[in-house]
C-alpha cells in the first residue's frame, strides 16, 4: 500500500541506546509504560523526514448542511446542536476505522512481511483488532445510509440499539492490552524493532502517533460511547420519535461498557498477579490470591530515594521492585510483607514534615525532595511498622491518597469493591460514567 512503501522508503535513523528508567496504561482504560525508554535524538533534516505532518480534516455539520435540499423551516439552536452530536458519533466512526486499517496496514503487515516481529507476537501485539474494523464499517455505513440528501438525520436511536450489542467483540481486545503493552515495551528493545517504530513515528501517516496511540484507540472510542450518546440525548426533544430508542441505547453502552471494564480489571489484575515474584513463602498472601480487581499501581519513592513499584489490589496493598529477567517483560520482586487494607493507616504527610532519611522535622522545608510524602502504617507480630512513599508530584500523591482512602472504605463494606484506578505513574481506574482522570505516581 501507500501507506507501507512510505514508512520502507523513509531513510534509516540512528537511536541512542534504550535506557530503562522504572515506572501506566492505560488505559488505559490508558496503560502506563512498564519501563520508559529515552527518545532518541531527532536525525538531522532530510527531504523525507521533514514532510509535512498529515493532518486530519476536521468538519461540523454545519458545513455539510444543504440548505438548498433542507426542510423548509429553520432548524432551531437544538436541532442544530443535536445534528452536529449526530455527525461527530460518525465522523468518530469514520476516523476510527481510517486508524485501524492504518495500523494493520503500516505496522502489522510490513513488519510481519518484514520479519522485523514473529506472527505470534504480532497476534499479542495487535490482538483482535482485525475484528473491530468491519464492526466499525457497519455502524459506519448504517449512519450514512441515515442521512437525508441535506446532510440532516431524522434518527439514529434504532441503529445504536441494533448495533451495539456487536461491542461485545471488544472484551477479548481489551483484555488482551495489558499483555499486549508489556510485548511492544519489549520489543521496542530490539535494534530493528525501534528502528521501524521510528521511521513511522516520523513519516507524515502517523500525525507523530506512536504504535500505542493507534492500539489504544479503540479503548478510548469505547469510553466515548457514553458520552456521544449522552450529548445527543441532550439535545433530543422528549416528545422526539427517536428519545426512546435512544433512551434503550444509553442504559444498552453503559452496561455493555461495565462489562467489558470489569473482564478487562480482572484481567490485568491477574496478569500482575502473575508477574509477582516472592522472595519467601511468608510473603505469600492469601489477600493477593483472591484479588480480582487492582484499584491502582505505579512507581513510588520510598524515603530512601529508592524506586518501587505498589499495588493497591482491593484487599492488600503489594509493595515491590521491578526486575527484567533476560528477555521476559518486567516482574515485581515483592520487599515488604504484603500489608492489609483493613489493617492499614494512612496520613497525609505535609510538605517540610519528611526529612530524607526517615526522620520527621516539623519546620517546612522547600527542599524539593522532601516534598509529596505519605505515610502507610500497620502493626505486624505487635510491631508498627512504617512505610513513607513520596509521589512525584502534588496531585499524583493525592490520587493515590483517594485510592487508599476509598479501597480502605470499601473494605469495610461487605461486598463492596474500590474504584479501579489507571494512570501514568499510578494506574487507576474510575467508574465508567466518569471522564478517565490522570493518575498517581509513586514511593516506598
Amino acid at each position: 500500500s501507500r501507506v507501507t512503501s512510505l514508512a520502507s522508503l523513509l531513510p534509516p535513523v540512528k537511536t541512542a541506546p534504550l535506557k530503562r528508567i522504572g515506572q501506566t496504561l492505560q488505559r488505559s482504560i490508558s496503560f502506563r509504560n512498564e519501563s520508559r525508554t529515552e527518545r532518541p535524538a531527532p536525525p538531522p533534516p532530510s527531504s523525507s523526514s521533514t514532510m509535512k505532518t498529515r493532518r486530519r480534516d476536521s468538519k461540523l455539520w454545519s458545513e455539510t448542511f444543504d440548505v438548498r435540499l433542507g426542510v423548509s423551516q429553520t432548524l432551531s439552536p437544538k436541532e442544530i446542536k443535536r445534528q452536529e452530536a449526530i455527525f461527530e458519533l460518525a465522523q468518530g466512526e469514520k476516523d476510527l476505522v481510517e486508524d485501524l486499517t492504518l495500523a494493520k496496514k503500516a505496522y502489522h503487515d510490513p513488519m510481519l512481511k518484514l520479519s522485523i516481529m514473529t506472527e505470534q507476537e504480532l497476534n499479542q501485539i495487535f490482538g483482535t483488532l482485525d475484528s473491530l474494523i468491519p464492526l466499525h464499517e457497519d455502524l459506519l455505513s448504517r449512519l450514512r445510509d441515515a442521512r437525508k440528501p441535506d446532510g440532516s438525520t431524522e434518527h439514529v436511536g434504532h441503529i445504536l440499539t441494533d448495533w451495539l450489542p456487536c461491542l461485545s467483540a471488544y472484551t477479548p481486545y481489551c483484555s488482551n492490552q495489558v499483555k499486549a503493552k508489556a510485548l511492544l515495551d519489549q520489543k521496542k528493545q530490539d535494534r530493528r524493532v525501534q528502528d521501524f517504530l521510528q521511521r513511522c513515528l516520523q513519516s507524515p501517516f502517523s500525525r507523530k502517533l506512536d504504535l500505542w496511540n493507534f492500539l489504544d484507540i479503540p479503548r478510548s472510542r469505547l469510553v466515548k460511547y457514553p458520552l456521544l450518546l449522552r450529548e445527543i440525548l441532550k439535545h433530543t426533544p422528549n416528545d422526539h420519535p427517536d428519545r426512546q430508542h435512544l433512551d434503550e441505547a444509553m442504559l444498552m453502552v453503559q452496561s455493555v461498557v461495565a462489562d467489558i471494564n470489569r473482564g478487562t480489571g480482572e484481567s490485568e489484575c491477574q496478569y500482575y498477579k502473575d508477574r509477582l515474584l516472592y522472595t519467601e513463602d511468608g510473603q505469600k498472601n492469601d489477600l493477593i490470591d483472591q484479588s480480582r480487581t487492582l484499584s491502582c499501581h505505579g512507581e513510588l519513592k520510598n524515603n530512601r530515594g529508592l524506586k518501587l513499584h505498589v499495588f493497591l489490589f482491593q484487599d492488600v496493598l503489594v509493595i515491590t521492585r521491578s526486575v527484567s529477567l533476560n528477555d521476559q517483560p518486567v516482574s515485581y520482586q515483592l520487599c515488604r510483607q504484603p500489608i492489609p487494607i483493613r489493617q492499614l493507616d494512612l496520613e497525609d504527610l505535609s510538605d517540610g514534615e519528611m526529612r530524607v532519611g526517615g526522620s520527621i522535622r516539623g519546620a517546612f522545608s522547600n527542599n524539593e525532595r522532601t516534598k509529596n510524602f505519605f505515610r502507610v502504617s500497620y502493626r505486624s507480630g505487635g510491631q508498627l511498622q512504617n512505610h513513607y512513599f513520596q509521589a512525584s508530584d502534588a496531585f499524583n500523591k493525592q490520587q493515590w491518597i483517594n485510592c487508599i482512602r476509598q479501597a480502605k472504605e470499601a473494605a469495610a463494606l461487605t461486598g463492596e469493591q474500590p474504584l479501579r484506578c489507571f494512570s501514568d505513574d499510578c494506574v487507576w481506574y474510575v467508574s465508567w460514567h466518569h471522564h478517565l482522570i490522570r493518575n498517581p505516581s509513586s514511593p516506598d
